[in-house]
């Protein structure tokens, strides 16, 4: 086939991402709308930041979450942030607890992690979580990796025996995603590429399915592209145009037989794989759903 007789599907992200929270709220309701909560921990006034908590808080009070949100000035001190983190891990009406990342540059962001419990770790980052995924064991998966999946899943894009090229080496997501992309049951050969492979082009144009997840903005175009391979863009970067991804849509449409697009792909899928976290984190933690 060649590329110019490709119709290039748009995969975006809101419909996934509603029928995640949908799916949950149904639960929740089911229930008998039981106890579930979700604990924020944010330190200092970065806007972003605070924006990124504001939507957490209210997506979770949508299904039938409660939300908890402790907020500390920039000022505080690594005992005070640990201390508050070591209360809500020890209380049991906390099912959930997410530190809001990045953490201002005097305060130790591994210590701070160390102290969530793993059945609380509702952003997957602790080193428990993490060594949970690697050994397939129960546990929270990221929620931007885990968010990739869900999208595939939607849009039911074939993933058993196919090649996935993962661009991107960071423990946020191109490494979890890796591996969650080749355990049993989603089934990908998974090539891990990053800022020191050299001839990156040609390993994705071997690939069924390339996610792209450096911030690297529009560096990955038709030349990286087997005609009718998914193109998922994780990366995101602001440029003088506005917010842009690692995938140059202009260059793959026509292309690609699917893509993300950015904004509106996969980034909103985070907020909803978290709640999926918290409410599996409530099960994890005696309540019955």
């Amino acid at each position: 086939m060649s590329s110019e007789a490709i119709t290039t599907r748009m995969l975006p992200g809101a419909p996934a991402r509603d029928a995640i929270l949908e799916s949950l709220q149904q639960r929740i309701v089911s229930a008998g709308s039981p106890h579930i909560a979700l604990a924020t921990v944010l330190v200092g006034e970065d806007a972003p930041s605070q924006k990124y908590v504001a939507s957490k808080h209210r997506t979770a009070q949508q299904i039938g979450i409660q939300s908890v949100q402790v907020e500390l000035p920039s000022t505080c001190t690594q005992a005070e942030l640990e201390a508050e983190v070591l209360r809500l891990a020890s209380d049991s009406s906390v099912h959930g607890i997410l530190v809001q990342m990045p953490l201002p540059a005097h305060l130790d962001a591994e210590r701070v992690l160390a102290l969530i419990p793993a059945v609380k770790d509702v952003d997957g980052l602790t080193s428990e979580s993490m060594g949970r995924l690697m050994r397939g064991l129960d546990g929270h998966i990221g929620c931007t990796p885990l968010g990739v999946v869900r999208l595939l899943q939607h849009y039911g894009i074939p993933t058993a025996g196919k090649h996935a090229v993962v661009i991107g080496r960071s423990t946020l997501v191109g490494l979890p995603l890796s591996v969650l992309l080749a355990r049993k049951g989603i089934d990908c050969t998974v090539t891990l590429a990053h800022s020191r492979t050299s001839n990156l082009a040609e390993v994705c144009q071997s690939a069924d399915i390339v996610i792209s997840a450096t911030g690297i903005a529009r560096s990955i175009t038709s030349d990286h592209v087997s005609p009718g391979a998914t193109l998922i863009d994780v990366g995101i970067s602001r440029t003088e145009a506005g917010v842009v991804g690692d995938i140059d849509a202009d260059s793959v449409m026509g292309h690609a037989g699917a893509l993300t697009p950015m904004p509106g792909g996969t980034g909103i899928m985070t907020v909803a794989c978290l709640m999926e976290n918290t409410v599996n984190a409530a099960v994890m933690q005696g309540i019955v759903l």
